[in-house]
């Protein structure tokens, strides 16, 4: 298995990312909140963006990365053909096991998990 998302798995056009805010299903936790939007692809695609005010850079690439990290692995054991906008927000702290508890439980609710 790669170390890394291909290409093909990460949203970075604008107009798509503004497509999937304006037609996506959304479902929040405290700190977190994913944007769900179908793709007609074959393939999940993924983006995370912690908002402008969180924290200084250092922290927004780290979450970034860690978020990512747990896509990577549980990737295939989503339902294929949507893409995911997470959204991060400051104040609330997350360690691995709690973050990754978190994007389960939103995918679940959302029925792709």
């Amino acid at each position: 298995m790669r170390k890394s998302l291909s290409k093909l798995e990460i949203l970075k056009k604008k107009s798509e990312i503004d497509k999937v805010f304006k037609i996506g299903k959304s479902t929040s936790r405290r700190g977190l909140k994913l944007i769900l939007a179908p793709n007609n692809l074959n393939r999940n695609r993924i983006i995370v963006i912690p908002i402008k005010h969180y924290g200084n850079a250092v922290e927004r690439n780290s979450i970034r990365r860690r978020i990512k990290e747990i896509w990577r692995k549980k990737k295939t054991e989503f339902i294929s053909g949507n893409d995911f906008i997470f959204l991060v927000y400051p104040g609330k702290v997350f360690d691995n096991k709690t973050l990754e508890k978190t994007i389960l439980d939103i995918c679940e609710e959302q029925g792709i998990y």
